[in-house]
């Protein structure tokens, strides 16, 4: 069960450091893909971040479990949260425009509302909530634009194996609830192993990386996004899930986008969204009505 009691401004302040990890995804993997190859990034940067979460727990002095059962939590929980979406994320953008991609993925916290309301009940799925998940989408939509809605059902396939993506994201954000006795640092630091070693053979055996020349800037890009947006980032995610549960936690997801924009712009010269001003109040607007407790609503 996700942790329940008061809320103070170090869990959304927690929130927003998640987003600012993950938000970082987007240009950092531009920056390294030109040169690195998508299933050799994957597994590198799960491997430097799992290196650089083992050496801080060394460091503390945490033992990581050797049991059975542990890995066999640690290895699920990492493929439907990174391995299997985020393949199928970047074979789909083959075919589907990154605003399409934007605003599909940005589904996730509905899909986590309707499963939570539908099946798992494991907390509240207040109609605030899913009106704060509608608004927020509407603000993903209004910073990527609306010309990105005319592209749908050109290449339906990928489009579906997007919202499956999403999909494997909410359940991951529930399964991962299974997983709240174990330090975060140690169920980060596991996940990122088994899927960095789950990668590595296809890695040696379609890219070989030997023969691969990547850039110094690649090369930072792919360190700097192991230890910030995979390291820190997942071990992040555990902490909120654990603290704000599973439907605010995905609030994190927008306000990724309005961040996510803004570092695009710093590091790839990228322009500014007309409609920016716009989006961000509709997902800081969605943001709050997901992370509010619905007693603040309450008139007095």
């Amino acid at each position: 069960m996700a942790a329940t009691g008061a809320r103070s401004w170090r869990d959304y302040a927690l929130l927003l450091a998640l987003a600012c990890c993950w938000s970082s995804t987007y240009p950092l993997t531009k920056l390294a893909l030109p040169t690195i190859p998508p299933i050799t990034f994957i597994s590198a940067r799960s491997l430097i971040a799992a290196a650089f979460l083992f050496a801080i727990l060394w460091m503390r002095g945490i033992k990581v479990p050797t049991d059975a059962r542990a890995w066999k939590l640690f290895a699920t929980q990492q493929l439907i949260n990174s391995t299997f979406p985020f393949l199928i994320i970047t074979w789909s953008q083959q075919y589907v425009p990154a605003s399409n991609t934007v605003v599909l993925a940005s589904t996730t916290p509905i899909f986590a509302f309707l499963i939570t309301s539908l099946i798992t009940r494991h907390e509240p799925a207040t109609l605030l909530k899913l009106a704060g998940a509608i608004l927020g989408l509407a603000g993903t939509v209004a910073i990527v634009g609306l010309d990105a809605l005319r592209g749908f059902g050109s290449e339906i396939i990928a489009e579906i194996a997007i919202l499956l993506a999403t999909i494997s994201f909410a359940c991951a954000t529930i399964f991962g609830l299974r997983l709240s006795e174990y330090d975060a640092m140690v169920v980060a630091a596991g996940s990122l192993l088994f899927g960095g070693l789950v990668l590595l053979p296809p890695s040696l055996i379609i890219d070989q990386p030997w023969t691969l020349q990547p850039t110094a800037t690649a090369i930072v890009a792919t360190i700097v996004m192991g230890i910030v947006s995979s390291a820190l980032g997942l071990m992040l995610f555990y902490v909120c899930l654990g603290r704000l549960g599973t439907l605010t936690t995905n609030a994190q997801g927008y306000l990724r986008i309005p961040i996510g924009v803004g570092l695009s712009v710093l590091l790839l010269g990228e322009s500014v969204p007309s409609n920016l001003a716009l989006g961000l109040l509709l997902v800081m607007a969605g943001v709050a009505a997901m992370t509010v407790p619905a007693e603040k609503f309450k008139l007095r």
